[in-house]
C-alpha cells in the first residue's frame, strides 16, 4: 500500500511543480500578444518612435535638412512643389522646396514629445489629485470634485487663443493647455475607483495596524489603479496628438519654420489642387499615428479584462474545432459524428 502511495506522488509531483502563477500584468501581456491588431498598432508605434528618432540621420542620408529650401530642384518652373521621386525628394517637397519626408520626421518629434510629455505629466497630477479626493472625502473631495468638473467643462479652444494672444504661440503654450485639459478626465476615473478600494479589508486592515494615509494611497491603493490609468493615457496620447496639430493648423501653436503636422497641413491647404502629396503624407502620418495609439489602447483595455480570458478560451476552442473537422471525414467536431466523436446509435450495430 506505502508502494502504491509512493507511485502516485511520483506521479503527481512534477506536474504540481509546472504550475506557476502570473501576476496582473503577465495574464495582460499574454492577452495582448494574441490581438494580432493591437500587435501590429504596437510595430507601427515602435517604427514611429524609431522615424522619430533617427530624423537627423535621413536628412543627413538625404544631404536636405528640414528648414533649407531648395529652390532650383525643389520647385518646377511654375514655382510649385516637386512631386515624389524627383531629383532626390522622396516624398516630393513643400511650399518652399524643402524636403517633405524630412520635414514630416521632425514633424513626428514634435507630435509625439508633445504626446507622451503632456500625457505622462497629466497622469501624475490626475492621479495624485484623483487620490486626494476620493480618499480623503469630505471637503477636500468637493473642492476637488468640482474644480476638476469646472475644466471637463471649459471650453480649450477659447484658453488656447486667450493664451496665444497674450503670451505668443509656442509650444510651451500648447503643452501648457494640453496637460491642464487632460489630467482632469484621469483625476475623475482614479477617484472612482479610489473611493471603491478604499473600503476593501485589506484597506481597513492596514488601517487599523497604524498605516498612515499617505502610505495607504500610495502603497496600498495606487498599485491597482495602474491598470486603468495606463489605458487611459494610452489613449490620451493620441488626443494630445490631434490637439497640437489643430493648435498647429490654426496658427496657435508650433510656429514656422519648425516642421509640425499641423502647420504643414496649414501651409498645404493652399495647394492641394496642385500638389497633393503635400496634404497626403502628413495627413497620412498623423492619421496612422494617432489610429495605432488608439487601436493599442483598446486592445490594452481588453487584455486587462478578465472576462477577455473566456473569450480567447472559446477562440482557441473554435481553432482545434476547425482543425479536428479538417482532419476528419464527416460532421463538425465535437457537434457530430466523426473519427474523434463516433455515433453511439451504430456502435452496436451490424454490418
Amino acid at each position: 500500500m506505502s508502494t502504491t502511495f509512493h507511485e502516485i506522488d511520483l506521479e503527481v509531483e512534477p506536474s504540481i511543480s509546472r504550475i506557476e502563477g502570473r501576476s496582473q500584468w503577465q495574464l495582460t501581456w499574454r492577452r495582448l500578444r494574441t490581438d494580432r491588431v493591437s500587435m501590429i498598432a504596437l510595430a507601427v508605434i515602435v517604427v514611429m518612435i524609431l522615424l522619430a528618432i533617427l530624423a537627423p540621420a535621413v536628412a543627413a542620408l538625404t544631404g536636405h535638412p528640414p528648414n533649407m529650401a531648395y529652390p532650383i530642384t525643389g520647385e518646377n518652373a511654375a514655382g510649385n512643389p516637386v512631386g515624389p521621386f524627383t531629383n532626390g525628394f522622396i516624398l516630393g517637397t513643400d511650399s518652399t522646396g524643402r524636403d517633405l519626408l524630412v520635414r514630416i520626421l521632425y514633424g513626428a518629434r514634435i507630435s509625439l514629445f508633445v504626446g507622451v510629455v503632456t500625457t505622462f505629466i497629466a497622469s501624475v497630477l490626475g492621479v495624485a489629485i484623483g487620490l486626494m479626493a476620493g480618499y480623503f472625502g469630505g471637503i477636500i473631495d468637493t473642492v476637488l470634485a468640482r474644480f476638476t468638473d469646472a475644466v471637463l467643462a471649459f471650453p480649450y479652444v477659447v484658453l488656447a487663443i486667450a493664451l496665444a494672444v497674450v503670451f505668443g504661440p509656442s509650444l510651451t503654450i500648447i503643452m501648457i493647455i494640453i496637460t491642464f485639459f487632460s489630467w482632469a478626465g484621469i483625476a475623475r476615473i482614479v477617484r472612482g475607483q479610489t473611493l471603491s478600494i478604499k473600503e476593501k479589508e485589506y484597506i481597513e486592515a492596514a488601517r487599523s495596524l497604524g498605516a498612515g494615509p499617505f502610505r495607504i494611497m500610495f502603497f496600498d491603493i495606487l498599485p491597482n489603479l495602474l491598470a486603468p490609468v495606463l489605458v487611459v493615457a494610452t489613449l490620451y496620447i493620441p488626443q494630445a496628438v490631434v490637439f497640437e496639430a489643430t493648435l498647429s493648423f490654426l496658427g496657435l501653436g508650433v510656429q514656422p519654420p519648425t516642421a509640425s503636422w499641423g502647420n504643414m497641413l496649414a501651409d498645404a491647404s493652399n495647394f492641394y489642387t496642385v500638389a497633393w502629396w503635400y496634404v497626403v503624407f502628413p495627413a497620412v502620418a498623423l492619421l496612422i499615428t494617432t489610429l495605432a495609439f488608439n487601436l493599442l489602447g483598446d486592445g490594452i483595455r481588453d487584455a486587462m479584462d478578465p472576462r477577455t480570458e473566456r473569450l480567447l478560451a472559446a477562440r482557441r476552442l473554435r481553432r482545434k474545432n476547425r482543425k479536428r473537422k479538417g482532419a476528419g471525414s464527416g460532421g463538425i467536431a465535437g457537434t457530430g459524428p466523426g473519427p474523434d466523436y463516433p455515433d453511439p446509435v451504430r456502435i452496436g450495430q451490424t454490418p
